[in-house]
């Protein structure tokens, strides 16, 4: 996830002026059993923890395999999720942000 983060934080410099988007995010990942969340912020990624957040306005669920190919780049969230490879739960003017933030 520190790649994802850095990823965001690249983008960051070119979007923050445009997407005003500060929510809390959880991700899990499917095959895994793993757990994560943390904060987007002014287009960044900020104080990942183990662990869920029930609480959390942006839910992303993904296979290890897919959300590896996210971050690098290689997947693209809106392909992702229309061949439903990775579920994202969030406001749809959230995902859009989002969207634009990957």
């Amino acid at each position: 996830m520190i790649r994802l983060a850095q990823r965001m934080e690249a983008h960051a410099a070119e979007t923050a002026n445009r997407i005003d988007l500060d929510r809390s995010l959880a991700c899990t990942v499917r095959d895994l059993g793993v757990h994560f969340h943390g904060r987007l912020t002014a287009g960044r990624l900020i104080g990942l923890t183990d662990g869920d957040d029930p609480s959390a306005k942006i839910r992303l669920t993904a296979g290890s395999d897919d959300l590896v190919a996210m971050v690098d780049g290689r997947l693209n969230l809106a392909q992702a999720i229309a061949s439903r490879r990775v579920s994202v739960s969030a406001n749809p003017f959230d995902l859009l942000k989002l969207r634009k933030l990957m």
